[in-house]
């Protein structure tokens, strides 16, 4: 199956995204993420609304390679099911707004 073999990058791609992680994650989110408002409940029942991007993959190395990259540019997320990183912190979703940009 596609997602159960090794994906890993060669040194040269490694020092190409340590220079420019924001291109990596535009086109990893474009490919395969996406950006909306989701809405939660405060304990009183009221509903707020804030952005969040999700990316959803079902390859270990693929998440590995998003979550590395948003580590370097210090942005937070987390892992809400076991194929999928969710970054809602408003600073991470402001800094993803920067250069991940409308999909194409």
């Amino acid at each position: 199956m596609k997602h159960l073999r090794k994906i890993e990058l060669a040194d040269w791609q490694r020092e190409i995204v340590a220079k420019y992680p924001e291109q990596l994650l535009r086109g990893l989110f474009h490919s395969d993420g996406c950006r909306f408002v989701n809405w939660a409940s405060k304990p009183d029942g009221r509903r707020y609304y804030y952005v969040r991007y999700m990316f959803s993959n079902e390859s270990e190395d693929i998440i590995g390679i998003l979550t590395d990259a948003l580590d370097l540019l210090g942005i937070s997320w987390r892992r809400p099911r076991h194929n999928a990183i969710a970054v809602s912190r408003k600073e991470g979703v402001a800094a993803l707004d920067a250069f991940v940009g409308p999909k194409s």
